[in-house]
């Protein structure tokens, strides 16, 4: 299975701002499409690539001025210290589940597929779909719809797939929920938001991104790029609130004289999003929005 065409190239490789010798981070490294432009600028630089997807390893780039890293990025920090760098110039983050893992059945992240309940963007690790789905209680299942998949009557919801348990297969939680469903024409999006809400519980995906934005921010260096391209709401308001506030929560923390204490500065004040050309040749393209920040000087 391919992995997708990389989205709004052009715009990440511009805001990045990459500097021949710089040290660069793309945290969300996949089929290697960003990665590929960002090293065809280095000459003494260096381009770090991160990814817990085992899959991902097939993608490596033969580059001296290449390393990938097999990890999830909220251990970002640790694993640049083991390799001896304590600053870089840039960090890319391209948030959200890949093409190529949707499209792989086995995997079960998408509603279109009959596969098992798994859903683990690291296949190493322990909790997958299959448990969430099948252990947890009500009150957990229902917080999870509701938060992270903004779906109307949680509740319900969760009761349906505890009365259908044990539940095995994407199919099986399709049937548990069929009565629920919205008429046909609706149903996509319904489908979509409960797998979207398992997977971001499986995969810790907000957690992980307030973690990143913290430990980005340290490690970068005065006026470096953090370049960050979100596909839905939950994942792009903490990034919009760190950039503009230095916290997730978007409380405004201000000095003595009202200024606004932050460490980075926002370059955009609205989310940057594809053209429409690109969005006719990548469909995936229409729902992201891309936010640049910079480090600001001490």
């Amino acid at each position: 299975m391919g992995y997708h065409d990389p989205v709004m190239l052009r715009e990440c490789l511009e805001h990045l701002q990459i500097k021949p010798d710089g040290i660069y981070v793309d945290v969300t490294f996949g089929g290697g499409g960003h990665s590929r432009e960002i090293i065809k600028q280095l000459t003494t630089g260096h381009l770090y690539g991160f990814d817990q997807d085992g899959d991902a390893q097939n993608n490596a780039l033969d580059s001296e001025n290449f390393t990938l890293i097999a990890s999830n990025f909220r251990h970002l920090k640790k694993n640049l210290r083991l390799r001896g760098v304590k600053q870089i110039d840039g960090l890319l983050g391209d948030f959200g589940v890949s093409s190529h893992q949707i499209d792989v059945p086995d995997r079960g992240f998408s509603a279109r597929f009959d596969g098992p309940l798994d859903m683990r963007m690291n296949q190493e690790k322990e909790l997958s779909a299959h448990t969430v789905v099948n252990s947890y209680s009500e009150e957990q299942l229902s917080e999870i719809l509701k938060n992270y998949g903004e779906l109307n009557r949680p509740k319900v919801l969760a009761a349906a797939i505890i009365a259908a348990r044990p539940v095995a297969t994407t199919t099986d939680l399709k049937k548990a929920l069929q009565n629920l469903a919205p008429p046909p024409q609706k149903q996509g999006q319904f489908w979509a938001k409960i797998f979207q809400a398992i997977r971001i519980e499986v995969n810790q995906e907000i957690e992980v991104i307030h973690e990143l934005l913290e430990q980005a921010t340290e490690i970068l260096k005065p006026e470096g790029r953090l370049v960050c391209m979100s596909y839905h709401s939950l994942e792009d308001r903490p990034v919009k609130n760190f950039f503009r506030y230095g916290n997730i929560e978007g409380e405004p923390n201000k000095d003595f004289y009202g200024n606004l204490l932050r460490p980075l500065e926002p370059i955009t004040r609205k989310p940057i999003t594809a053209t429409a050309e690109e969005i006719k040749l990548n469909p995936r393209a229409r729902s992201a929005k891309l936010r640049v920040a910079q480090k600001l000087t001490e």
